[in-house]
């Protein structure tokens, strides 16, 4: 299978690095293009693909196209290689908030169109990524996109109308994970915890208490009484987080980036 990627920013280069290692394409196999010398330089010396500067040459021969630019590029690049894209090869758009009826318009309604919306943890390897096609996408279509998009975490197809939760819940929330871990480490710096350490502990204790979640499959909140003790420190801290409003927070948080990236 031949890849090419349109853009090679941060998350190009996180998919780059987990298609490689999981043998989803060898990187002789991998084109990517890039304006400048320097972003093109770095990923072929990092991954040792092929690169380019000419977008319409990138998309010669590839199986899989994947459109890895920011939104509001995304027109001009379109309207540079939609004459080079044929109706066998499949564009894959990882550009948030374009719909696949906006994608169908750049490049034909006879395209085979993914939209997909990955995370920052790609980066690791543990990456979270939601993903809708067109009707032009036959079922092998579609598990070669699970395919390049598993080798870099997890990925889920879903309807196109959850794509916006997809934004919140994942795209954007590692944010909001990333606040949380600093605020805990603050608060064990100020107990008097050397701040490596305090960044250790809340960040291994949030990664174990995901893996609890997605490896034991009970529901959060079961797994959160295993924890409260009767008249314990963990059900103190609870009833001060739930005095404060942090679900509420939270929920609100997410509804107001899910409400955002509608309006992208």
């Amino acid at each position: 299978m031949k890849i090419c990627f349109i853009g090679c920013g941060n998350m190009a280069r996180a998919m780059l690095g987990g298609i490689i290692k999981n043998g989803v394409a060898p990187k002789e196999d991998i084109t990517a293009s890039a304006k400048t010398e320097a972003t093109r330089r770095r990923a072929a010396e990092q991954y040792g693909i092929r690169t380019c500067a000419d977008n319409r040459e990138a998309v010669r021969g590839a199986d899989v196209i994947i459109l890895a630019v920011k939104p509001g590029i995304l027109p001009e690049v379109a309207e540079e290689i939609k004459d080079a894209v044929s109706c066998d090869q499949l564009l894959l758009s990882v550009a948030a908030g374009k719909t696949i009826a906006e994608l169908e318009s750049f490049f034909g309604s006879d395209k085979k169109i993914v939209r997909a919306m990955p995370n920052v943890p790609a980066q690791v390897g543990a990456g979270m990524t939601g993903y809708c096609a067109n009707a032009n996408t036959a079922p092998a279509d579609r598990e070669l996109t699970a395919s390049v998009l598993n080798s870099f975490g997890r990925a889920s197809e879903v309807a196109e109308s959850q794509m916006p939760a997809v934004t919140a819940v994942s795209g954007s929330a590692p944010a909001y994970i990333f606040m949380l871990i600093e605020a805990m480490a603050d608060a064990a710096v100020l107990e008097g915890m050397k701040r490596a350490d305090a960044y250790t502990f809340a960040a291994q204790t949030v990664l174990g208490s995901a893996k609890m979640v997605l490896e034991t499959g009970e529901h959060p909140g079961v797994l959160k009484d295993m924890v409260c003790s009767p008249a314990g420190t963990t059900i103190e801290g609870l009833a001060v987080l739930e005095r404060e409003g942090f679900r509420s927070a939270v929920i609100e948080a997410l509804r107001s980036c899910t409400e955002k990236s509608k309006q992208i």
